[in-house]
């Protein structure tokens, strides 16, 4: 087993570690807590100018100490993913800023796990209602995290628990927590689709595109293993065998041209691919030390 293999080993393996702990039975999953410590590790290990800075993800974790020797911490060989994390998240935020200055005053985070744009962006956030959407158990979980920090629940953010497997639908509780149907919204859904069915996309992408006209969805999804560059393969096919390990594996891959079409067929107006090239000419041109995401995720933006 080469150099490589041995580290994308070590990763697939904490795919199914606890990185908060046993005691925590309410908590996000290792792959939310995961997401949270990359966004905090751009920050410590990489070079400024940043893409992104979010450290209080990290405050919400609060990992044992020596977290950043964890293998699936390493910094050379975690760092196409740790790009892509906080890329895209830099890029939703932008296009949330956007569509704040367009009069969108809603803002829908679909499995919103650890995000922290509430947080860290308050003086934006409190001019518009942010829903996150996500699991009961780890949405409690989250809300005693962030009074016990200090950082308080403001009106304005609206937790939206769901128990989609009780069958409940999302739109309904969204609703119930005051969403308004008859104005504009953005979406944004990071990091979900790949451990959903098509069916389950598909249903979502048609409740988004049935929005107010004018409104926003932005999408990550998986690109299929055999379209991922060679020099990334390895690493990403053993992070796919560690999330099935996990008992959370990756379900739906899609090509960018199959997204496209999905996402027109479902019923919106148009749509935008924005690929890791893109990220790469827009967040890290000028990069002396070579930080790029990884290709294999891509994202799309979709307008009703």
């Amino acid at each position: 087993m080469s150099v490589l293999q041995s580290i994308a080993h070590f990763i697939s393996c904490y795919y199914v570690s606890k990185i908060i702990g046993d005691q925590e039975p309410l908590a996000p999953d290792s792959s939310a807590a995961r997401v949270a410590l990359w966004r905090a590790l751009h920050v410590q290990v990489d070079a400024p100018p940043h893409v992104f800075a979010d450290e209080i993800g990290l405050q919400l974790v609060k990992p044992a100490e020596g977290w950043r020797a964890q293998p699936d911490m390493h910094p050379q060989w975690t760092s196409g993913f740790r790009a892509s994390v906080v890329a895209r998240a830099r890029f939703v935020e932008e296009l949330v800023e956007q569509e704040l200055a367009r009069g969108v005053r809603q803002y829908v985070i679909l499995g919103a796990g650890l995000d922290t744009f509430a947080q860290r962006k308050p003086e934006v956030a409190s001019r518009m209602r942010i829903f996150e959407i996500d699991r009961p158990g780890p949405q409690e979980w989250k809300r005693r995290r962030l009074i016990g920090l200090g950082l308080g629940i403001p009106e304005w953010l609206r937790f939206v628990p769901v128990d989609f497997e009780g069958g409940a639908t999302w739109f309904d509780q969204l609703k119930s927590a005051g969403f308004d149907p008859a104005a504009a919204a953005i979406v944004a859904s990071t990091g979900v689709s790949m451990y959903l069915t098509r069916d389950a996309i598909a249903a979502t992408l048609r409740q988004v595109a049935a929005l107010r006209s004018g409104s926003m969805l932005a999408m990550t999804y998986l690109l299929p293993l055999e379209l991922a560059p060679a020099e990334e393969r390895t690493v990403y096919e053993f992070a796919i065998k560690g999330a099935r390990a996990s008992g959370t594996p990756f379900i739906s891959y899609f090509t960018p041209a199959e997204m496209l079409q999905l996402v027109h067929e479902c019923g919106f107006k148009e749509a935008q691919r924005v690929s890791a090239a893109d990220y790469t000419q827009r967040y890290f041109a000028d990069r002396a030390d070579g930080l790029h995401p990884a290709r294999s995720e891509e994202l799309v933006v979709a307008r009703t």
